[in-house]
């Protein structure tokens, strides 16, 4: 058997691109315009709900499932009518691990190299390659059934990286996986990256989408309703945050207007077991602090603590995807 010849992918441009995709089951619009542009050797991340249209996405750009309207580029290709070349020109990696659980590690990916077309020598040698890049080299030479579900994404991850693919999808890898697993997870990632691949990830994780992607697009409803980096998409709710932890006896009208004097922002005022609990947004960063503890000094309140924190990407996305699903929005 010989070696599959790899395919030269064009060596500028992003390494996705794709404008007014639609697709439709029965009267449900999957991807109501979708559109999307990846830059080479990055994370990029897709975010939204279930229903929302992720998983749509990336089958329609892996050309497993038909563009309907609309334009699309995977590597330089158009996935209409170059899908063959676009299957060679990318790995996939689904929400369920394609492993022979009775062979080790190693006897996986030496069995799916050869099926891809390369020599037995080849296959080896892309083997190791990718279980040392991958940090499965100690583990290579065991069972499948032993591993833990870390280590068998890990494994998915490289069997997909095989064919050195430019781009690698990967559909929600971490599903049910354990904190060890997914932290697992996230470093293939990043090691994918450092083999030269543009990964596209979709994710319900939004400390995923934090950790690993260059740059977000937040879907709903089959469409865009926001991208950029993370640090761009927390900006959206208007900076960092004063929290303020008070003693319950406190005039909570004194605290408000203390904090709302130095912030000039609107400010939420709550009660827990603690006592009361002040939160306003601020664009003063460290500054803000020592603003906020002086104006309550000045007022006579003495806080049980101040802290600073910026807005995560759970607001933003609670923010950006603000409805509820229904039962009939069954493709994510």
């Amino acid at each position: 058997m010989t070696q599959a010849p790899s395919l030269p992918a064009p060596a500028t441009g992003p390494a996705l691109h794709a404008r007014g995709l639609r697709k439709h089951y029965g009267g449900t619009a999957a991807l109501d315009g979708f559109d999307l542009t990846v830059e080479r050797g990055t994370v990029h991340a897709l975010l939204g709900p279930n229903g929302a249209g992720k998983s749509t996405a990336v089958n329609t750009l892996a050309t497993l499932t038909r563009v309907e309207e609309g334009e699309a580029r995977v590597a330089g290709l158009d996935v209409r009518s170059q899908h063959a070349q676009v299957r060679s020109a990318i790995g996939l990696v689904g929400q369920a691990a394609a492993l022979d659980e009775v062979l080790h590690g190693r006897e996986n990916l030496v069995m799916f190299a050869r099926l891809h077309g390369l020599s037995t020598p080849a296959a080896r040698d892309r083997a190791a390659g990718l279980l040392e890049a991958l940090d499965l080299t100690e583990a290579a030479d065991r069972k499948v059934s032993t591993y833990s579900g870390g280590m068998r994404r890990r494994l998915d991850i490289a069997v997909a990286l095989l064919t050195r693919p430019a781009v690698l999808f990967l559909d929600e890898p971490t599903t049910g996986l354990d904190p060890r697993g997914r932290a697992d997870v996230w470093e293939a990632v990043r090691r994918a990256v450092a083999l030269g691949t543009t990964v596209l990830l979709t994710t319900q994780y939004l400390d995923e989408a934090d950790q690993l992607a260059d740059r977000i697009t937040v879907m709903d409803a089959g469409r865009v309703v926001a991208e950029g980096s993370p640090a761009e998409l927390k900006s959206r709710l208007g900076g960092d945050r004063v929290l303020v932890g008070l003693p319950d006896a406190v005039d909570a009208a004194v605290v408000r207007d203390a904090v709302a004097a130095v912030t000039h922002s609107e400010v939420h005022v709550d009660r827990d077991a603690g006592g009361l609990v002040v939160e306003a947004g601020t664009a003063g960063g460290t500054h803000a602090l020592v603003a906020v503890v002086r104006a309550l000094d000045a007022s006579g309140v003495t806080p049980t603590h101040v802290h600073l924190r910026e807005p995560t990407l759970d607001e933003v996305f609670l923010h950006l995807t603000d409805r509820t699903a229904t039962p009939e929005e069954s493709h994510s």
